[in-house]
């Protein structure tokens, strides 16, 4: 998963991840500290609703704040649009301070004196919405207890519920009861919108510095089976030489309309071509790699030239038999026994010792009969 359109995710994450370590680095946590006595009883200090959404209060919380992100708020995102997405933050932020402004009113003697930092209602409040939209892609259970993909986020979220009771529980009750206020229609807040211009300027000017948003690229290249197995073994030899099938799109055309040359691959064919063809001989350590692995061409497929004495012991033996017969049957058996030593020991050796006399014999009296 990336963050491909879903640039309001990536920059709440960049955001309160820069926000929380300035505010460590400079010791200023105080400041996006939120409490009602003495912050909103006695000194009045309303803008603190607002500012204690900016940084989390630990690295622990900012961990599991930015990985709820990245699992949940990104399928949000993506299922809303960008515009829609950025309007429900800010309306999410809204209506929770709001109602964290009432729960310090109403609770406050009994123990909720103050909020813990940090966009947290917002993240409850997003993961109402994707309890509600993302269906689960598969199911499992543990102890007999029905559990789904999504279960995890939902753990992970549970700790920030019970790390600092009973603060942290009222805070997540409030985010999820600002997901359902905006779930509901109520006064029409889900269809609330950002002004233009700040899309524009936003779009213009701040998405730019979060970088690019596109996915990385995964590799395209397939590299067929060549379809030889043994019969016992099952074993299968891949021929790193065939065509290579490739998955991508095809390649944009240059403005004169013509497609731009693919560069050969090392080691190929065609890269030994050109490499002859430019004056220069191909890499020893390449062919010496390549004849490890098995990746020689066909041309040359590493078979070593029978001496003259295995020669002349074989036309001994078949006067009748031309010379060529017999140097393509000790080389062809010599194939044979090549193939299977190096599926069994995985292409690390690509050179038998010598070839094998008898199964030569043994071919030239099968091709008699």
């Amino acid at each position: 998963m990336s963050f491909e359109n879903a640039p309001v995710t990536k920059a709440l994450i960049i955001t309160s991840g820069v926000t929380s370590l300035l505010a460590g680095i400079f010791d200023v946590k105080h400041y996006f500290h939120l409490q009602f006595i003495p912050h909103i009883s006695r000194h009045h200090q309303y803008w603190r609703l607002l500012t204690h959404h900016l940084a989390f209060s630990n690295s622990s919380d900012l961990f599991i704040g930015v990985l709820l992100f990245y699992n949940v708020a990104i399928h949000i995102e993506r299922r809303f649009g960008s515009v829609k997405f950025a309007s429900f933050a800010f309306v999410s932020l809204v209506v929770s301070s709001l109602l964290e402004l009432l729960t310090l009113l109403l609770f406050h003697r009994v123990g909720v004196n103050h909020i813990a930092l940090g966009p947290t209602t917002l993240i409850f409040s997003i993961l109402y919405q994707y309890s509600r939209i993302v269906p689960p892609v598969y199911t499992y259970r543990i102890f007999g207890f029905p559990l789904n993909n999504k279960s995890v986020n939902y753990f992970v979220a549970l700790q920030i519920a019970i790390s600092r009771l009973p603060t942290s529980l009222a805070v997540a009750v409030i985010g999820i009861l600002t997901g359902q206020i905006y779930r509901s229609d109520l006064a029409g807040l889900n269809t609330y919108r950002l002004p233009h211009s700040l899309v524009r300027f936003s779009s213009t000017y701040l998405a730019p510095l979060f970088g690019s948003l596109r996915a990385p690229r995964r590799s395209n290249r397939a590299l067929p089976d060549d379809g030889r197995a043994l019969a016992a073994g099952g074993l299968r030899n891949l021929d790193l030489n065939e065509e290579v099938i490739t998955t991508a799109r095809a390649p944009p055309t240059s403005s004169a309309g013509v497609t731009p040359r693919r560069s050969p691959r090392p080691g190929s064919e065609e890269d030994n071509a050109n490499a002859t063809s430019e004056g220069q001989s191909p890499s020893v350590m390449r062919e010496w790699v390549d004849e490890l692995t098995g990746r020689t061409g066909r041309a040359n497929v590493g078979l070593r030239v029978p001496t003259e004495a295995e020669i002349a012991h074989l036309t001994s033996m078949f006067p009748s038999i031309e010379r060529e017969v017999v140097v393509g049957a000790l080389q062809r058996r010599q194939a044979v026994f090549q193939n299977i030593f190096n599926m069994i020991f995985t292409n690390c050796l690509a050179h038998l010792p010598s070839p094998n006399i008898e199964a030569a014999v043994e071919t030239l009296l099968q091709s008699q009969t």
